[in-house]
């Protein structure tokens, strides 16, 4: 699949958006009060919720961007009982009214969360969470696309979700308060690991020669099948858009920068800050962790091959 900027800026961007209002809102919720939870005066926790709020509207209005017509964006709404795109966007504008009631009634209440806001948080939070388990399913959802159609895809969507906005929390925190809070720091160490982890799964099972061949695409499983003829003479729209191949070394170089930008460079940079309290490391590993996304978002589509693959002489998808 061709990979589109403005679709890698979107799911990179909100993910890292929404993962940090679901810490910001999550930690209040446990503690019962912002004071408590980050030991931040309520300015702050409104200047972090702005800019989780930024990050995830910045997202969502690149994502219209790929859209051939932009101004048709609306009809996306239409299909909410059957289509994970729609589901995205009712959640995505539902999420707006309930996040700034929550930071009202925060700012209201000089910190304090009552039963209301305690109630709204969780709101927030669970929309949230939608936003980005549609966004997942999107992919997931595509049968025609093996390396897409796996169980992994979503949970890893989650993933990089609360680990980004774990890391920018942390990196707002060092920042607003010079003090790396150590419990979510923890915490986003143990999510990198589990990332890691379930990435190099996710690796693991789309490698498996498992999906479609030309052979049975076509229904000719007992011979060789080969194409003669394309059938025009010009690219179209299948071909600029599900035939990109970006060689196998290329991406196979790719996937190692991806390890060291996403998961290598950040652990070591938090657990340095952590060891020798250098707060600057903080933001280099956030800086590193948003590259290493951004570049495995990009792997995620270029690797993914579409079944109509096969009928332009491809011999497996």
């Amino acid at each position: 699949m061709k990979p589109a900027f403005s679709v890698l800026f979107f799911t990179v961007t909100s993910g890292i958006g929404y993962g940090l209002l679901m810490w910001l809102v999550g930690m209040q919720l446990v503690s019962g009060s912002v004071a408590s939870a980050t030991e931040v005066d309520v300015n702050n926790f409104l200047i972090m919720g702005f800019v989780g709020l930024t990050l995830a509207t910045l997202g969502l209005l690149s994502s219209t961007l790929h859209l051939a017509n932009p101004k048709n964006a609306w009809r996306a709404f239409s299909r909410f009982r059957t289509s994970w795109l729609s589901r995205e966007g009712v959640f995505s504008l539902l999420y707006y009214p309930i996040i700034l009631t929550y930071a009202f009634l925060v700012y209201l209440n000089g910190g304090e969360l009552n039963s209301l806001s305690q109630i709204i948080g969780a709101l927030s939070v669970l929309v949230a969470l939608s936003v980005v388990i549609c966004t997942g399913m999107i992919y997931a959802s595509l049968k025609p696309i093996r390396q897409w159609h796996n169980p992994l895809v979503t949970p890893l969507y989650l993933l990089f979700s609360f680990t980004s906005g774990a890391l920018l929390y942390v990196s707002m925190y060092a920042g607003l308060e010079n003090e790396v809070p150590r419990s979510i720091t923890i915490l986003f160490l143990v999510l990198l690991v589990v990332s890691f982890i379930s990435k190099m799964l996710y690796f693991r099972s789309i490698g498996k020669p498992d999906g479609a061949t030309i052979g049975s695409a076509t229904g000719f499983s007992q011979a060789h099948v080969r194409l003669l003829d394309a059938g025009h003479n010009a690219d179209t729209f299948l071909t600029k858009e599900f035939v990109f191949d970006a060689g196998a070394m290329k991406l196979l170089r790719l996937r190692y920068l991806m390890i060291i930008l996403a998961f290598v460079a950040p652990l070591s940079l938090v657990i340095a800050a952590m060891a020798w309290d250098i707060a600057p490391a903080i933001f280099l590993a956030m800086l590193s962790l948003y590259s290493g996304l951004f570049l495995e978002r990009w792997l995620f589509f270029a690797e993914a091959r579409h079944v109509v693959r096969l009928y332009h002489g491809d011999q497996r998808a």
